[in-house]
C-alpha cells in the first residue's frame, strides 16, 4: 500500500470512527461524514488519474455534487432542529416525537 493511499483510507477510518464514537453533537456527526466524502472524493480523483480513462473521469464531479447536496440537507436539518429544540445535542433529540 503506497502512502497516498494509507492517508486517504485512514482519513476515511478516522472519519468513520469518530462518526460512530463521537455522537454527542449535530454539528460534529455532520462533519464526520463530509470528512468522509471529501476523502472518497480524492481518492476516486486519484484512482481515476491512475487509470488514465476518460469513462471513469466524471466520477469524481458526481461524487462532488452528491456530497454538496448532503451538506446543504445536513445544515438544513441542523437549522430546524437547533430552531425547534434549542440545541443540537443528539442526546436531546427523540426522533419518535413529531
Amino acid at each position: 500500500m503506497t502512502p497516498v493511499h494509507f492517508t486517504f483510507s485512514s482519513a476515511f477510518v478516522l472519519a468513520l470512527a469518530g462518526l460512530a464514537f463521537h455522537r454527542t453533537h449535530l454539528l460534529s456527526a455532520l462533519l464526520c461524514l463530509e470528512g468522509m466524502m471529501l476523502s472518497l472524493f480524492i481518492a476516486l480523483s486519484l484512482w481515476s488519474l491512475q487509470l488514465d480513462s476518460t469513462n471513469s473521469s466524471s466520477l469524481p464531479m458526481f461524487l462532488l455534487a452528491f456530497s454538496a447536496c448532503e451538506a446543504s440537507a445536513g445544515l438544513a436539518l441542523l437549522v430546524a432542529t437547533a430552531r425547534t429544540h434549542g440545541t443540537d445535542r443528539l442526546h436531546n433529540l427523540n426522533l419518535l416525537q413529531c
